[in-house]
């Protein structure tokens, strides 16, 4: 998966006054984030406020980004929740024709056990006819997934490519980078160590603020995976009181 190296954005979703979707605005970010030259884009990430969004906002959010992007860049669809059973049915019944992979969170409030989230993500592998990117963000899911599990996540299902890393522990991201399958994706889900991570194996970063400053920050993602640490260091540092 070539297309999910470097800088992907975690789009947000803006509201108007009445609280309705502003799409007019989703069209803006969606070029913005584009000219301004990241990799990919995260449709319905849980920064796009996935969890508090109806069907129809939901449906109406991949409508609009789907029109914008008009083909430009790859499109990761989040699908994701602490209820497998529904996860599963959304696989089935959503057209993903307009997405090349899925990023899937690892489920939140239940705390499951590590064979939990592995039976989870089993099922999610079994019913996916796409790709899948795991997502660890223990900060928000009240468990954290060990490299253990996604190791045999990623060993035992051939469709679960990557795993968005957002434990903020470069410790634990680095033992993913250093057992995972050769072709297996750590991507960085911390804007703040995106770069080390980076320097140290990983294939780039899910970003959020990558979203204000795609320019910047796609850069300093493509001068880490070319090695070129003094350039790359200089960016990091300039964007690191907003981060």
């Amino acid at each position: 998966m070539q297309s999910l190296i470097g800088t992907g954005v975690a789009l947000v979703t803006p509201f108007k006054k009445d609280f309705s979707v502003d799409t007019e605005a989703l069209i803006r970010i969606v070029n913005h984030v584009i000219n301004g030259g990241v990799e990919y884009l995260v449709v319905l990430g849980t920064t796009a406020e996935s969890a508090t969004l109806s069907s129809d906002e939901k449906q109406l959010v991949i409508d609009t980004i789907v029109k914008a992007n008009d083909k430009r860049l790859p499109l990761v669809l989040g699908v994701g929740g602490n209820n497998t059973a529904k996860v599963v049915e959304e696989l089935n019944t959503r057209d993903l024709s307009s997405f090349d992979a899925i990023l899937s969170v690892s489920p939140y409030y239940n705390k499951p056990t590590q064979e939990g989230i592995y039976q989870h993500f089993k099922a999610i592998s079994e019913a996916s006819p796409l790709p899948i990117i795991l997502y660890n963000v223990p900060g928000r899911t009240a468990s954290n997934m060990l490299p253990s599990t996604v190791v045999r996540l990623a060993k035992d299902f051939d469709n679960i490519i990557a795993i968005k890393e957002a434990a903020g522990d470069i410790v634990q991201a680095m033992r993913l980078i250093q057992t995972a399958p050769k072709d297996f994706l750590v991507i960085s889900g911390d804007d703040m160590i995106t770069l080390p991570m980076v320097l140290a194996g990983g294939a780039g970063v899910i970003s959020v603020i990558g979203e204000g400053f795609p320019k910047e920050f796609s850069e300093m993602v493509r001068l880490g995976l070319n090695r070129k640490v003094d350039e790359a260091y200089k960016l990091h540092y300039l964007l690191a009181d907003s981060i």
